[in-house]
């Protein structure tokens, strides 16, 4: 089988993995003393080395602005998206908060991105430290990358929207159709790493920080995918179709993203369930 990403250099004999197009989410090992363990993709990414600082306060680590930084997006989307906010701060404001939120999700976005590159293979990121690279067999770097560019659709979209006066073209052609992309790149993002977490379509897995995580967010990615449609804009009249759908399903997303960078934290310093090989191999038992 072809592996997506790095492995743990578990000595002894492959047993089995699971992947979607191509893509491999874990892979069983057998050791030669009979120890099954296995190598997950979100674990090793997100376990790449040990947790420092608190689950709450960790300003060294990466991690933690990945939390933060979607936090503080989505809370600002959400608030964005309150009834009674544009009216108490005005249109321009209110477009502003969006595009600030924005930004936030692209920063974060980002970094989630160059977690990813970090931990692939030195095959495929000899440098290491470089932005723009290739790793198409790695369901993660399809996930943050897309996700990325989910963002910077978002940047245009809540950019462009905080301009005065737009004529209803330049509405639908750069504040609502940037978003509906943007809105769609959430969607696949989401149900990749609902994939890659899960290694399935369908999972009940209530005991794991990553599965709420990934619900949350395919949760939030759908309900901004619903806003976009209600948030139709007309090229003709300028009018949206539904403002207050869109609202009321941007505030939806927007608190599930906000739930689920929340639980990134606890995330971060889980307690990595080991076997009795060596820590550098980052594997976990079966289950």
């Amino acid at each position: 089988m072809t592996r997506s990403g790095p492995e743990p250099p578990v000595p002894g004999r492959h047993r089995g993995g699971r992947r979607a197009a191509g893509l491999v989410t874990f892979v069983d090992h057998v050791r030669p003393d009979g120890v099954v363990v296995r190598w997950e993709s979100r674990r090793h990414r997100k376990h790449q080395e040990p947790a420092t600082g608190s689950t709450w306060w960790a300003p060294a680590a990466r991690g933690w602005w990945i939390a933060v930084l979607f936090a503080v997006g989505s809370l600002l989307f959400a608030v964005g998206s309150v009834p009674g906010y544009t009216d108490a701060v005005g249109a321009r404001w209110d477009t502003v908060t969006y595009f600030v939120g924005s930004l936030f999700f692209t920063a974060a976005s980002f970094l989630c991105y160059r977690e990813a590159v970090d931990a692939g293979p030195p095959a495929d990121n000899p440098a290491h430290r470089r932005v723009l690279v290739r790793q198409p067999r790695r369901i993660d770097w399809w996930a943050t990358g897309v996700q990325l560019v989910g963002t910077l659709y978002f940047n245009v979209s809540t950019g462009v929207a905080m301009s005065d006066d737009l004529s209803a073209v330049t509405a639908h052609q750069h504040v609502w159709r940037p978003d509906a992309i943007g809105s769609v790149c959430f969607l696949v993002a989401s149900l990749l790493a609902w994939y890659e977490t899960c290694h399935a379509w369908a999972a009940w897995r209530p005991r794991s920080w990553a599965w709420w995580i990934a619900l949350a967010n395919l949760v939030g990615s759908v309900a901004f995918g619903v806003s976009a449609v209600a948030g139709y804009i007309s090229p003709v009249t300028g009018q949206v179709h539904n403002a207050t759908g869109a609202n009321t399903t941007t505030l939806v997303g927007a608190v599930c993203f906000l739930v689920g960078a929340v639980l990134l934290l606890p995330e971060r310093t889980e307690e990595t369930r080991a076997p009795a090989a060596p820590a550098a191999d980052g594997a976990a038992p079966a289950s």
